[in-house]
């Protein structure tokens, strides 16, 4: 009987195939890798038992990593290809100052942070998975430079919390919360025309102040970045809004005294300030058109996108 020829897939599978026991390593590294956030979204999401000792939180670990062990085995070959050439990629990022190595490790130490502490972990890797909608038409939209933009912002806050004494450090947040009141004071909703997804730039916006949430969000992130603040739009799926950067978690406690007992005293009585942390651990305050004071409360929690300017 003749020996059988290999075909051209088991020869290529036999070059691209690690020495033993190098492709078990890798994958179990990639395991390990897949299980973390995997386990932090299913912790946050799953009742808690309260098992002694957390066994329950254990064996679900421990069931995520059979799981996907067992999937990557199968598809071993192609992810030692796809690997490969991911390795290759930031090689050449390290070596000639692109996105390499430290990247990717402060990427991803940072998503974990940012997952441990948000209440739906899963929406932060949604987030970087989804495509935003009228990405590119958006940006143009936002024309912070336009001199009527940038004039308007200006006088906004000449008109609210001038007498305002002290808190230096946090004057250009109140000056943003100014551009906001004054946003929230004058803006009337309409609709978009009946079957057409109309995107406003926010010069235009200027003679009217009236459209739907995209050219609100639109409107506010424009005379945000215009004095020097940065904000970003969030995609929930059906709705658009704005959010405006605090800093850290210092910087918003400050801030939160500052809308609670100085600048929205009435209008956040009793109320929670919302806000979201992101995969670098900054907060995020909600300045939607349905809310009364930075910080209102949101229409939708989940977020399927977020596009920030800076």
């Amino acid at each position: 009987m003749l020996p059988s020829i290999p075909t051209k897939l088991e020869v290529l599978k036999e070059k691209l195939s690690l020495p033993k026991p190098w492709d078990t390593v890798v994958i179990f590294l990639l395991n390990i890798l897949i299980a973390i956030p995997i386990f932090i979204i299913a912790h946050q999401n799953l009742i808690d038992p309260e098992w002694f000792l957390h066994i329950d939180r254990v064996l679900l670990f421990i069931i995520i990593l059979a799981v996907i062990q067992l999937v990557l085995r199968l598809l071993k070959t192609i992810i030692v290809i796809c690997i490969f050439l991911y390795l290759i990629a930031l090689l050449w990022g390290t070596l000639f100052g692109g996105y390499g190595f430290a990247s990717v490790f402060e990427d991803y130490q940072a998503m974990i942070f940012t997952m441990n502490d948000d209440p739906n972990p899963q929406d932060i890797i949604i987030s970087k998975l989804l495509p935003f909608p009228n990405k590119s038409q958006i940006i143009d939209a936002v024309d912070f430079e336009n001199p009527k933009v940038r004039n308007f912002a200006l006088k906004a806050t000449t008109l609210h919390f001038q007498d305002v004494k002290g808190h230096r450090e946090y004057r250009q947040i109140i000056q943003c919360f100014a551009v906001f009141k004054e946003i929230r004071n004058r803006w009337n909703y309409v609709n978009d025309p009946k079957g057409r997804e109309y995107i406003a730039y926010a010069s235009e916006s200027l003679q009217h102040f009236s459209g739907d949430c995209d050219d609100h969000a639109i409107f506010t992130s424009a005379l945000i970045r215009a004095i020097g603040g940065t904000p970003r739009i969030i995609h929930t799926g059906g709705h658009l809004y704005p959010e405006m950067l605090i800093g850290n978690k210092a910087d918003f406690e400050n801030v939160n005294y500052l809308i609670k007992e100085v600048l929205f005293k009435e209008e956040s009585k009793g109320k929670e300030v919302h806000y979201h942390i992101d995969e670098r651990g900054q907060i995020w305050l909600n300045l939607d058109y349905t809310a009364k004071y930075p910080g209102g409360p949101f229409m939708s929690e989940e977020i399927l996108g977020a596009l920030t300017f800076n």
